[in-house]
């Protein structure tokens, strides 16, 4: 028989440990149905999820009540960790330039899930979570303090911003819930509507993923409409602008929490209108083998090469030169057709 255990101190020395493996922020949440279940019903029903189609049906089930993703869970620790508000902006998102976010925090969420059993002296049912299953993790990380959600739709932590990661492990285990972040701390700020290039911020904390950049260039499987091209700038993979004007960002930007999310070597050199052009135009001359190589390990593989290739010749067309014409009219007899169209719209706005 397990002897009791002091729900507080158990508590205490779970959230330092936490930031002990460099979490910049952490809490504790009670499971069960999220605040925000109307709001994101009528999301789903506005079609706002363009073809995010796994948001819905049985997904959509789960995460009305955060005790059904994991059987027996009953309350779970919130986390977030910084990714790079300090690096300059650039044609990719801070989020995908370094490995994948998803098995870096895993792999530390596990180690807390390993520390605890440690401290307890027994197993504990528990699962990490890390953007890959049915929970809202925003909703979670309110009801954790970790932070509110601003009016761009990210949760904004008070001393880190927005441009930080959230990652939970899901315990059956009776802890102490922090008290929940009930502030908006937004006033009546507007700029991340204002900068919003297709107006995808419908209106504070509405986004319409069928206009949003990152959703264009990273989940949307088919042709970019066309009135939305010139829109997308030289973005190739994601969208931090909403972000960057975040005066929350701007003043309390943290340095890149783990070595994992650090920038690889190919976009070092990409932050300006030149390396904008040499990434876009390496990419437009990968085959799979060099795309294999190049994003083993990395989140961009999210977006099949296809899709890159295709951003490529939306961003060529945007900010691109004659002296990419050549390898512009190479894409014209690429074997996808949706690149073929992007191809030519890029030559002609040229």
């Amino acid at each position: 028989m397990n002897a009791p255990v002091d729900r507080s101190a158990l508590t205490q020395r779970l959230l330092a440990q936490a930031y002990g493996l460099g979490f910049d922020a952490a809490g504790i949440a009670r499971l069960g149905e999220p605040a925000t279940r109307a709001a994101f019903d009528d999301w789903l029903g506005q079609g706002y999820q363009a073809g995010m189609t796994y948001l819905g049906g049985q997904g959509a089930a789960l995460r009305a009540d955060a005790r059904l993703p994991h059987a027996g869970a009953t309350h779970a620790i919130l986390l977030a960790a910084s990714y790079g508000a300090r690096e300059p902006t650039g044609p990719v998102a801070r989020y995908a330039r370094g490995d994948d976010y998803h098995e870096a925090l895993r792999e530390r969420v596990r180690a807390l899930h390993h520390w605890l059993e440690q401290e307890l002296g027994h197993a504990v049912n528990a699962r990490p979570y890390v953007d890959s299953g049915p929970v809202l993790e925003r909703d979670l990380a309110q009801r954790a303090g970790l932070g509110w959600f601003g009016k761009n739709t990210m949760l904004i932590t008070p001393r880190a911003g927005s441009f930080v990661f959230l990652a939970s492990l899901f315990v059956e285990l009776d802890l102490e819930p922090s008290a929940p972040f009930e502030t908006d701390r937004c006033g009546s700020c507007t700029r991340c509507l204002d900068a919003c290039p297709t107006g995808a911020l419908r209106e504070a904390r509405v986004l319409d993923a069928n206009l949003c950049i990152s959703y264009l260039t990273i989940e949307h499987r088919d042709t970019i409409a066309e009135p939305l091209r010139p829109l997308v700038g030289g973005l190739l993979y994601g969208c931090d602008i909403c972000n960057d004007v975040c005066p929350w960002n701007v003043k309390f930007a943290q340095e890149i929490a783990f070595e994992e999310f650090r920038p690889r070597e190919m976009f070092a050199e990409s932050y300006d209108r030149e390396g904008t052009r040499a990434l876009a135009r390496e990419i437009l001359m990968m085959g799979p083998a060099d795309y294999a190589t190049a994003f083993r390990g990395s989140a961009m593989k999210r977006a099949k090469l296809w899709m890159l290739q295709r951003n490529a010749c939306v961003v060529l067309g945007n900010v691109g030169t004659e002296e990419d014409l050549a390898v512009l009219e190479a894409m014209l007899e690429h074997e996808h057709e949706i690149v073929r169209e992007h191809a030519r719209w890029a030559i002609k706005k040229m």
